[in-house]
């Protein structure tokens, strides 16, 4: 099995899931144009929900198909527009007749963008994705008192919204001081009434940890958990934690990655083991099968970005070690 996914962030670029979906369909192609009989089939895979945007969690299809998430939780699952994934599933004609892992791996390969600087920093053109970080996704909700901006003494303000931007200078300056490579980010925030004379009643925000040790990633939650303790108590609110998303730190198929790196050197690529600072579909598939990923550079390491790109020549390096690895792999 090879491939990706197809959905996107909110603004996004054009490479992030759809040049995995794109190359092994290509691939195939190839294989059946140079008349290659593979020892098993080889099949494309594009899941829905990778970046889990409109439904939490992200890489939902994965994870449903590798039994993670039961489908009717998931085909349930309300969006931030208020719609029900399984309707639009439906209404869009892709609520298809097969149960989720109708089909077993006997292994599972993904090319995909970095989405990070590491390999056009170090003028790399293949990684060989070894590892993928763990995610924590949580929703803090801080509830204070609305009043008057003006007359209300700072001493005697319930004030979510500072207290929220206290929570959000927390985390980087924990995650700025550490030696380790935890990353924190709040991505959504907003405030009620929402209004400039109004001191917030309440403030939801995100939070998106990541790490990729399991004990880190453990011990930048309990530090969240006991600063929002802390916090509750400071400014006189009320802070509540919902857990959106966790996923531990993923080690790949060690004999696939050095496929990986066999194929870019046989073909006179550059290439370095590296980890995946974001999520894929293939940490998820890695749970019932040997798994690995390929990156190629991105430019300027931006992505979820409409400026997000890929070089046409990593992008055709990329696509022609998935095809080795492919063919090595179901070679008779």
């Amino acid at each position: 099995m090879l491939g990706s996914h197809i959905d996107t962030v909110i603004d996004a670029g054009i490479y992030d899931g759809c040049y995995g979906v794109l190359s092994a369909l290509e691939v195939i192609q190839t294989l059946k144009e140079d008349g290659f009989a593979p020892s098993r089939p080889i099949v494309v895979a594009a899941f829905t929900n990778e970046e889990g945007v409109r439904y939490a969690p992200d890489m939902m299809g994965s994870l449903v198909y590798a039994g993670g998430l039961p489908t009717e939780t998931a085909l349930a699952t309300v969006g931030a527009d208020g719609t029900m994934l399984g309707g639009e599933l439906g209404r869009i004609g892709y609520a298809g007749p097969h149960e989720p892992g109708f089909l077993s791996p006997h292994a599972y390969i993904e090319l995909h963008i970095e989405q990070g600087p590491v390999l056009e920093r170090e003028s790399i053109t293949i990684g060989a994705v070894e590892n993928v970080q763990g995610i924590s996704w949580q929703k803090v909700t801080v509830e204070g008192d609305a009043n008057h901006a003006g007359t209300t003494p700072i001493s005697m303000r319930r004030d979510a919204g500072y207290a929220a931007a206290r929570i959000i200078t927390f985390l980087r300056e924990r995650a700025k001081n550490s030696n380790s490579p935890t990353v924190a980010t709040v991505g959504c925030i907003s405030f009620e009434p929402n209004a400039i004379n109004v001191i917030p009643s309440r403030a939801t925000l995100t939070v998106d940890l990541r790490d990729p040790d399991e004990e880190r990633l453990r011990q930048a939650e309990a530090a969240l958990a006991e600063f929002l303790d802390a916090i509750s108590q400071e400014e006189h609110v009320e802070v509540s934690v919902e857990r959106l998303a966790r996923f531990e730190p993923v080690r790949f198929d060690q004999r696939i990655v050095a496929k990986i790196e066999k194929a870019a050197k046989d073909r006179g690529l550059t290439s370095r083991r590296m980890t995946s600072g974001a999520g894929h579909d293939a940490q998820m598939i890695a749970r019932i099968a040997p798994a690995a990923m390929i990156f190629v550079p991105s430019v300027a390491g931006i992505s979820h970005n409409p400026k997000e790109r890929t070089n046409d020549e990593h992008l055709i390096a990329g696509a022609n070690v998935l095809l080795d690895v492919v063919g090595e792999l179901a070679r008779r």
